[in-house]
């Protein structure tokens, strides 16, 4: 297959990855509108590389012919939680839509591989809209904490240095390490619900700021600028309390004031 029809054959997969990737962080920035903690801290996709996919398929012994059936890892999407809790969660969010199809799970952090590596891969059927009508592709999505992943992108670039032949002198630090990060997870489990409670409280903060701010650059088109400059100083004063109950009770009296002005639907 020349270059041409390989960009061809590649181009909806990354489309895949593109709505993908908007869909996923458009969950997490749900999660925050709503001032709710979301179990999604970082999404990132990736196309396999022409070279790539001709390694696995000699490897797997896998025909141009029957490469869309039987690679399932052409389009990759990366999603990383703060919490080993946070997987499971995850998980549901994405059984339960109705645009991606489970085919395939694999829990490789119940059972962690003799490598160490540790990950929750979904195998999903996604729909893309191309030029030439309707393409379902297979998609493959990792799930891991953010400490697994440290361990998983070390290991990935060890196996290209050494052709999938790692030492075994290397192989026993990277298994040592990969021990070393259950004892880091179970240990941010240990504290998490200190950490969320800290981390919700400055999602529904930076949403009080937000709306606040936004109604006073509102003001500013509508109002007396005297007045406004006045509202301003005082949202500094009570911002300064570092008290988000007084901020939130601040935002309510300003809403009443945008409403009056018909500032809030102002762009």
């Amino acid at each position: 297959m020349d270059i041409q029809l390989w960009r061809e054959m590649l181009a909806p997969y990354q489309l895949a990855i593109d709505e993908l990737l908007v869909k996923f962080r458009h969950m997490k920035e749900q999660h925050e509108i709503q001032d709710m903690y979301s179990p999604i801290e970082f999404v990132d996709g990736r196309l396999k590389s022409i070279a790539s996919i001709l390694d696995k398929m000699q490897r797997k012994d896998v025909s141009m012919n029957d490469l869309q059936e039987k690679i399932e890892d052409i389009a990759g999407i990366r999603i990383t939680c703060q919490f080993v809790e946070d997987i499971d969660r995850v998980v549901q969010l994405i059984r339960n839509r109705r645009d991606m199809k489970i085919t395939l799970e694999k829990d490789y952090i119940s059972n962690k591989k003799d490598s160490g590596y540790q990950s929750y891969h979904i195998i999903i059927q996604y729909t893309v809209e191309t030029i030439h009508g309707q393409m379902t592709l297979p998609v493959e999505i990792q799930i891991r904490t953010m400490a697994m992943n440290f361990w998983a992108t070390v290991e990935h670039s060890l196996q290209y240095k050494y052709k999938g032949s790692i030492p075994s002198h290397i192989q026993q630090k990277l298994s040592d390490a990969s021990a070393a990060i259950d004892d880091i997870d179970h240990a941010m489990s240990e504290v998490r619900d200190e950490i969320l409670d800290a981390q919700i409280y400055h999602i529904r903060k930076d949403n009080v700021v937000k709306s606040i701010l936004n109604n006073i650059q509102n003001l500013f088109k509508v109002a007396n600028r005297r007045e406004v400059i006045k509202i301003q100083e005082e949202f500094y004063k009570v911002y300064e309390t570092e008290d988000l109950t007084q901020l939130q009770h601040f935002a309510k009296q300003l809403d009443i004031i945008s409403e009056g002005y018909h500032a809030q639907a102002l762009e």
